[in-house]
């Protein structure tokens, strides 16, 4: 079993940039596939990026693509999300998931995913 807890949030004005970090409890990190995903109020979850066990393979929501960039630490135990040029509708609260894999996929649904950190708010004003 793995916790995850997100920083990095706060308010920004639009094209500023923040970091958010995941970090994750136990030795095994390295073992699972991560993500990052994020709800505005009154909206579904989306899917905003995915790296891989090994951070080789990742994938992004076209909303969020050549924007925001996911990454790795294996040996820190922390994925990050680095965010560039934001925008008033990236405004949400993003959260980290993992999943526990054997291989080098990546996964972009909410239900690949068994746990879930609580969520960093994150506020653009335009």
């Amino acid at each position: 079993q793995v916790q995850l807890v997100e920083s990095g949030g706060g308010l920004v004005q639009a094209g500023g940039s923040l970091r958010l970090s995941c970090a994750a409890s136990g030795r095994t990190f390295s073992t699972y596939a991560m993500g990052w995903f994020r709800q505005a109020p009154g909206k579904q979850r989306e899917f905003v990026a995915a790296i891989s066990r090994s951070g080789v393979a990742t994938y992004y929501a076209d909303s969020v693509k050549a924007r925001f960039t996911i990454s790795r630490d294996n040996a820190k135990n922390t994925m990050y999300l680095q965010m560039n040029s934001l925008k008033p509708e990236d405004t949400a609260v993003y959260h980290c998931a993992a999943r526990r894999v054997t291989g080098g996929s990546y996964y972009i649904q909410t239900y690949d995913y068994d746990y879930w950190g609580q969520g960093t708010q994150v506020t653009v004003s335009s």
